[in-house]
């Protein structure tokens, strides 16, 4: 259940789930206090919508048992982790902060004592170790780690009456397994405003998903709803904004957020929001509601923000919302287009079965220029294409008697390989293109598929050459598949742009962060979703497989997609109910929501969707 964009529909894994039902996990009585303390794996219950319970630690527990209680209480349900504390001393229990980081090992921390003994002052050491995978900051933004997690873990006896052996350093935040994590945590996406960008028309701003982690089964609406209210991720927030005014929390005492019987969510806001208007009130309004559409069995079909005093500020309703965000209205592009054997564009309808691809209007439709590749705008109303030898990039009207006209860009490499990549359109209606030159290897971008091409920097890729582009509907972040020692990796990148909307002076791309590190080779990708790619790619010593991947580098537990010979090529929609489209062995194939792969066109290139 990854976090990705649009309205879905989505099935709460375990069924219902009963109030009655729980795990208790306590220490292991009678453990030796040297030696390795090995972690129970809570997420291998057969049940992963039970809640997890830990227990106190027990009478005259040995610091063994105290460092495994300790352990197993943070991959517990417990909201504010207070059965862990128990493990603490006072002192570390007040100071202790789990919210401020967590770090993910490959197979959860295993604890060793440094000695049989007590230590000079009294105490005991034990060092958690582990594989890195990755750490959740304070703002609950994942980011993908490697290396060796060292972390040493002191006790000491306290002074109570039974001198019981308590933790007084704790680890920094909390330390758990891959599989406790994805059994606790979620992806959620919350949604801010893209800053000097337009992404619909009479100047509607675009939406842009920023990925986080809540515990799904501790209050997700309200976590949701805070997190919304503190602001975008560090990665994200150079390129967005948020509607709210800075400051702006819950009202003090608002511990939890349900809707009503009239599935109406009352959101009480501190005075930081008492005098905004009502356009900046419903674009407030509509960042909850679709940061709320991640959980579609909240039973959330209206928001109503209020003032401090409890007086309402504005109401929107979920169908209203999607009037603020242009890129996911119900009207949004569905027709899949690819190259047929004659090398020209043409487009399916993306529900319609039995149909025959049919060329699309204009010159890029009639084949009298032969393509290789192709891009289409996100409102179908212009097309790219470069030419099947690779050296030239032609943008037409999809109309009728349109002319072709002369190439926008060229490409002086000598080989076919190393010239034009497919290019991209962005939400603002500009287009994006590498040139693999080698001799001259460029990021380029032609504002409106025109006029000079804008040389892009990309600080932190020099020396690696940009095999392909996809950018994001928001128009602020980009997919990139990078070649890296003779390898190709993907990256997404922040897009920043300097001067005039419309008129920049300088564009980059900026911190392009790995985002799918467990793949030793990503050869093709796609974007498909507010947060969410589909990749084809290898782990190391594997075979190709197609999955999704978050931007943020974390993978969301849905399964590989069905298996698939020889994919060269893909294409995925923001709406998750349209195919995937691929170019594999078999030409044209499509893969519709729980259904197999269906052959479209034996003989077909190139495969894309609006974008």
């Amino acid at each position: 259940m990854g976090a990705d964009n649009g309205r879905r529909t989505r099935t709460v894994r375990g069924g219902v789930v009963l109030g009655c039902c729980a795990v208790l996990l306590a220490g292991c009585a009678g453990m030796p206090d040297n030696g390795d303390v090995r972690g129970v794996d809570a997420s291998q219950l057969p049940d992963s919508q039970v809640r997890v319970f830990a227990m106190p630690p027990r009478e005259n527990a040995d610091p063994a048992e105290i460092v495994q209680g300790f352990l197993e209480a943070l991959t517990s349900d417990d909201p504010q982790f207070d059965m862990a504390r128990k493990y603490l001393t006072d002192d570390a229990a007040k100071k202790w902060r789990p919210e401020s980081t967590t770090t993910v090992l490959t197979d959860g921390p295993n604890a060793t004592s440094e000695r049989p003994g007590d230590d000079s002052d009294g105490g005991r050491v034990y060092t958690l170790g582990g594989s890195r995978v990755a750490t959740v900051d304070d703002r609950h933004a994942y980011e993908p780690a490697q290396g060796t997690y060292n972390e040493a873990v002191h006790l000491t006896r306290d002074t109570g009456p039974g001198k019981e052996w308590r933790i007084d350093q704790p680890p920094a935040g909390v330390v758990l397994g891959e599989s406790d994590f994805h059994r606790i945590y979620e992806p959620v996406n919350k949604y801010y405003f893209a800053v000097g960008t337009s992404t619909g028309g009479e100047g509607q701003e675009g939406l842009v998903a920023d990925p986080v982690y809540v515990r799904q089964r501790i209050d997700p609406i309200t976590q949701s709803v805070k997190l919304l209210l503190a602001g975008p991720t560090r990665w994200l927030d150079p390129v967005v904004r948020s509607s709210f005014p800075s400051r702006t929390q819950l009202k003090a005492g608002t511990t939890t957020l349900t809707p009503d019987s009239h599935n109406v969510l009352k959101v009480p806001l501190n005075s930081a929001a008492d005098r905004v208007g009502q356009a900046q009130c419903t674009k407030m309004a509509a960042q909850v509601i679709f940061t709320l559409q991640d959980w579609p069995s909240n039973g959330v079909d209206q928001v109503e923000l209020q003032r401090s005093d409890g007086s309402q500020l504005c109401v929107l309703s979920d169908q209203s919302a999607e009037a603020i965000a242009p890129q996911r209205s119900v009207g949004r592009p569905d027709s899949q287009y690819f190259l047929d054997a004659k090398q020209r564009l043409v487009r399916l309808p993306g529900k319609g079965t039995g149909v025959e691809p049919e060329p699309v209007p204009g010159p890029l439709g009639a084949g009298t220029q032969t393509l290789g590749t192709a891009a289409v705008s996100r409102d179908e109303g212009r097309a790219a294409g470069v030419s099947s030898d690779r050296k030239s990039l032609f943008v037409s009207a999809l109309i009728a008697g349109a002319s072709l006209g002369d190439p926008v860009l060229g490409s002086k490499a000598t080989l076919e390989k190393d010239r034009l990549s497919t290019p991209s359109w962005d939400g603002q209606g500009d287009l994006w293109v590498a040139d693999r030159n080698p001799k001259d290897p460029r990021l380029l971008l032609l504002l409106q598929g025109a006029g000079e091409p804008v040389e892009v920097k990309t600080p932190g890729l020099e020396g690696n050459r940009i095999e392909a582009v996809r950018v994001a509907a928001d128009g602020v972040r980009i997919a990139l598949l990078v070649e890296e020692d003779g390898k190709r990796t993907l990256r997404v990148g922040r897009v920043e742009r300097t001067g005039e909307q419309g008129k920049p002076t300088d564009v980059a791309v900026v911190e392009a962060r790995a985002a799918a590190p467990q793949m030793e080779e990503v050869t093709a990708m796609s974007w498909a979703g507010g947060s969410r790619l589909v990749v084809v790619g290898r782990e190391a010593g594997g075979v190709q497989q197609i999955r999704y991947v978050q931007c943020d580098g974390s993978v969301p537990t849905t399964p590989v997609l069905p298996g698939l010979t020889g994919v060269r090529e893909i294409a995925a929609s923001d709406d998750d109910r349209l195919p995937v489209v691929a170019h594999s062995d078999d030409g044209i194939v499509r893969l519709p929501p729980g259904e197999p792969w269906q052959t479209v066109l034996p003989k077909g290139t190139a495969p894309v969707y609006p974008g």
